[in-house]
């Protein structure tokens, strides 16, 4: 006698494999954005450790070597290093700017420093109509422009003293994110490896897009850290040199600045020292004029040239129109960190849309070969 078949369950909507991948992708980006929003505070000083693991990577390496395979205290070596060579020295120079920044300050708001009396000339020098703008736009009489900058700067110093207790509070918060940064870079550089593959297991992409993108962060990363920072060093140091040589005061300071404008391609210290040379120039003080204008170019603009390309490399680099865009960019949504975080972002971006367009090519590349090997057999038979 033939039994009938059990009655069929009916299956559970739970257990539906679609229903749980979805789930545990919007867990995954759930959480995601919970946890960006608890580092959000501490971003800068995890950035930072990010940048400076990969930076001091190659280091790292050679103090395991060194060290045995301890990873341990080859991390806290690699530390001690990045303290002692980099940290600690640019403490002493920005404690350097801060301390002439406030002598220039005192200075120019005392009246030992006249601005007007100085550019006053460069205006005289200057074509009839340009003259006329500058007297429209209420430039033309330096010496109240100088006056509206004494008072605005006097305000500012009050306004300072007003907000002592903010000031503190931000003390407190940068030595805070330094610490932080401090503790997160040991690790990064004990394990930075093992993360790397995790987040290349993790990620969904194919193997050989996880690589890509993850090889292109760390090497803009390198080019923007290395590459830039020791380039506006170097371009702010022979600025500083250039500028102690003429005797023109707050060198130091200056060169701080041309430092700074160096992060910006195409731009960068020229914004300074041209300026400084047109008004030697207009002055009637030509040769230091020209031996500046020299300077700036010989020297101080192929140091991008000469420096860069042996630092990272030329294949690293990314149109110089997309860098400056990114960085100006970075720096007004991230602040001082956006002159990393932009061109990385940029980076990111051009590699994701070429994965893109690979991975859409891809099919129709692969169905053209078949294509026409299935001609050329018709076309045999009909010879």
């Amino acid at each position: 006698m033939i039994q009938p078949p059990p009655p069929s369950t009916p299956p559970d909507p739970l257990n539906s494999p679609l229903l749980q991948s979805k789930s545990l992708l919007w867990l995954v980006v759930i959480v995601t954005v919970l946890f960006a929003v608890v580092l959000w505070p501490l971003s800068g000083a995890v950035s930072w450790a990010v940048f400076m693991a990969i930076v001091f990577s190659s280091l790292q390496d050679r103090s395991v070597l060194v060290c045995r395979g301890r990873k341990g205290w080859a991390a806290f070596g690699t530390l001690v290093v990045i303290i002692v060579s980099v940290l600690l020295p640019m403490a002493l120079l920005t404690a350097s700017i801060t301390q002439e920044a406030t002598a220039f300050y005192e200075r120019f708001k005392s009246g030992d420093i006249q601005l007007a009396e100085y550019f006053q000339r460069g205006v005289d020098a200057l074509p009839e109509w340009v003259r006329a703008t500058l007297g429209r736009l209420g430039l033309a009489d330096l010496a109240a422009v100088q006056g509206k900058l004494v008072d605005a700067l006097a305000r500012s110093g009050q306004a300072l003293t007003a907000r002592a207790f903010t000031i503190g509070q931000n003390t407190l918060d940068f030595v805070v994110n330094f610490f932080v940064m401090l503790y997160v870079l040991y690790f990064l550089l004990r394990d930075g490896k093992t993360l790397s593959a995790q987040a290349q297991r993790a990620l969904p992409l194919k193997p050989e897009h996880n690589r890509r993108l993850l090889n292109q962060f760390a090497t803009v990363v390198r080019a923007t850290v290395k590459g830039n920072v020791v380039v506006a060093l170097v371009q702010g140091a022979l600025g500083w040199l250039a500028f102690w040589f003429l005797g023109i005061t707050g060198a130091l300071l200056w060169g701080a600045l041309m430092a700074l404008l160096s992060l910006l391609p195409a731009v960068g210290a020229a914004l300074v020292w041209g300026p400084v040379a047109l008004y030697l120039l207009s002055t009637g003080s030509i040769w230091p004029a020209l031996g500046l204008l020299a300077w700036g170019v010989l020297v101080i603009g192929l140091v991008d040239n000469v420096l860069r390309p042996i630092l990272v490399g030329k294949e690293t680099r990314l149109p110089d129109y997309l860098v400056l865009v990114a960085t100006l960019g970075g720096l007004a949504v991230f602040g001082l960190n956006g002159f990393v975080i932009g061109p990385v972002i940029a980076a990111i971006f051009i590699v994701a849309w070429d994965i893109f367009s690979e991975a859409r090519q891809g099919p129709a590349a692969q169905r053209a070969p078949a294509a026409g090997k299935t001609k050329r057999p018709a076309d045999r038979a009909t010879m």
